[in-house]
């Protein structure tokens, strides 16, 4: 059964490979990813993992299909995939010297069309950043789609003081739940 991989993203192709798997296609989900007003973060990364894994799944039938969302939250707070530096400067400052958390949500529709999901939370400390750490961060253009406007696999990666759970899923995809989806789908891991 082909294993379409609803997602563009490069990191998370990366991920794959690292459990010794290749999508047979990759096709991101063109979905509305606002909020719904008063939305908790843990459901919000679930129900747009579910939607871009459904609306893909409708594309593709009898496929497995994969697909991922995540998200930072700085309480009940969502933060914005940075598109701005301004947004950026914003989310950065705001998680300066806090924890926040970051939410991995996996849906795989399997072939006969059933959703399977799994959540990943993570508990990440930024250090306290002053200006000049925010300013060099925001030269690198890594922040730039970023939810919470940081790749933890780049540079930000020197800000955390202390993460508790899955690194991967900070990074986009988390493989111990990935890994559990595709092996009850029947999928070989290399």
């Amino acid at each position: 059964m082909p294993l379409i991989l609803a997602s563009a993203s490069p990191r998370r192709v990366e991920l794959l490979l690292r459990l010794g798997v290749v999508a047979d296609a990759i096709d991101p989900a063109d979905i509305d990813e606002s909020p719904l007003k008063g939305e908790v973060p843990h459901l919000y990364a679930r129900r747009m993992a579910a939607e871009k894994a459904g609306a893909v799944a409708a594309r593709h039938p009898g496929s497995l299909v994969l697909a991922a969302d995540t998200v930072v939250a700085a309480g009940r707070r969502i933060l914005p995939k940075a598109e701005s530096e301004a947004e950026a400067l914003a989310c950065l400052s705001l998680l300066s010297g806090r924890r926040h958390r970051v939410l991995s949500a996996v849906t795989l529709v399997d072939g006969q069309g059933k959703a399977h999901h799994r959540l990943s939370t993570s508990i990440l400390t930024f250090k306290r950043l002053g200006s000049e750490d925010i300013a060099a961060y925001l030269k690198t253009g890594e922040w730039h789609g970023k939810a919470g406007g940081y790749a933890i696999q780049g540079r930000a990666e020197a800000f955390v003081r202390h993460l508790s759970g899955s690194h991967s899923g900070v990074m986009g995809l988390p493989l111990y739940e990935t890994r559990a989806l595709l092996q009850s789908a029947g999928v070989a891991l290399g």
